[in-house]
Parts: structure tokens; C-alpha cells; sequence
């Protein structure tokens, strides 16, 4: 089953060609991402020679499932960009300066999915637009389903891990330094990493 497909008032798009199963079709609703046990980051390179992992603490997101007809489901997540957190507050301070983010200007990062493709067993990938800043470009995510589960407070969950990577710069985002050994302070790729649970909403 797609997890994720074009948008409600799009031509759905049907990636999906095994059957349906009558356990994933249960799962049709809407859902709202729980950021208390959700995790949206990134991983960038260093002075050619390390990582820096980040965070976004705070971000908010919603799923339309539709389990029956995959390509007809939705998803879409808002991430507050002055939330950042690599650990280090200077590095969080120049992050959401007009070198990087500018997050006084452009408070928010979104995505907003608009097709979805089963490549096997609990694999897909979903496509989208992502806006950083006044940005908006294509974005591909590949992801893995985990299931579902019902928690201790009777919520019904979905969950799913995926990642994605980009050019910085295809959105605006160029500050560099030059290093005295060659290369630069920080890579032009970043990879982006998501770790989502959804709260099925009451009916």
C-alpha cells in the first residue's frame, strides 16, 4: 500500500499494483503527527571531515490515509525553523540568521506530498513540494512503513522512517567559508531524516 499520494484536489495518482489488504485498507483516516514522539533532522558535512546532526523541536503535520485507494492519500508537515538544535547555541544562532535560514523572515519549512510509489514489501517513496525560505522545490522521499499499534492511552498509531537528500543551494541557502587545506566549512548536501508517529483522529 502507498502511504502517501497527490493531493485531494488532484488527479489522484495510482502507484500501487499489488492488492490491497483488507488490514492496511482499516487504516483509512486522518491522522495528526505526534511531535512528542516524532524526530525531523539532518545530517551535513563538516569541514570536509565530520557530521553535524541537527534537529527541528518543534514542527506539527497531518496524514490522510487512505488505505483502499493509496494514491488518493495526503501528508503534509510544518516545521518551525527557529527550533533548531545541533547542541551547540552559536551554531543554532548562525543557523537561523539571514546567512542560513533567516527564520525571522521565513519562519516555516513545509512539505506538501503530491504522489506516492510502492517500490516493495514496506518500502515507498513519496513525492512532494518542500519550501525552505520563499523556495519551493521537489522533494523525494524514500520511507519505510513500521505499522501500527494501539498505546497505553487507546490512541491508534501508524509509524514510518525515511530520509531524503538535497542541495542546499537549490534553495537558497550558499553561506560557505573556504578552508586553508581546500574544500569548504559546510557540504552543499544535506541529508534530511524523519522518524514520524500519527495519531489516528477521533472519528
Amino acid at each position: 500500500m502507498g502511504i502517501f499520494g497527490r493531493k485531494s484536489t488532484e488527479s489522484a495518482v495510482a502507484t500501487a499494483t499489488l492488492p490491497v489488504d483488507p488490514a492496511l485498507a482499516a487504516l483509512s483516516g486522518d491522522y495528526t503527527i505526534d511531535p512528542a514522539h516524532s524526530s525531523i533532522g539532518f545530517t551535513v558535512r563538516h569541514a570536509m571531515v565530520t557530521n553535524v546532526r541537527g534537529t527541528f523541536a518543534e514542527h506539527e503535520g497531518a496524514l490522510k490515509l487512505d488505505g483502499s485507494n493509496p494514491g488518493a492519500s495526503t501528508a503534509s508537515i510544518d516545521v518551525k525553523i527557529a527550533s533548531i538544535d545541533t547542541g551547540i547555541g552559536d551554531r543554532d544562532g548562525h543557523l537561523r540568521s539571514g546567512d542560513f535560514f533567516d527564520a525571522e523572515q521565513f519562519p516555516l519549512m513545509s512539505f506538501r506530498s503530491t504522489g506516492a510509489e510502492q517500490l516493495g514489501g514496506d518500502k515507498y517513496r513519496i513525492t512532494g513540494d518542500l519550501t525552505i525560505k520563499d523556495v519551493t522545490k521537489p522533494l523525494a522521499i524514500d520511507l519505510e512503513f513500521n505499522g501500527t499499534a494501539t498505546d497505553v492511552y487507546g490512541n491508534e498509531r501508524v509509524g514510518f522512517e525515511g530520509s531524503a537528500e538535497i542541495l542546499r543551494s537549490a534553495w537558497g541557502l550558499t553561506w560557505n567559508a573556504a578552508l586553508e587545506t581546500g574544500g569548504v566549512m559546510v557540504s552543499d548536501k544535506v541529508k534530511l531524516n524523519f522518524d514520524i508517529s500519527a495519531i489516528k483522529n477521533a472519528a
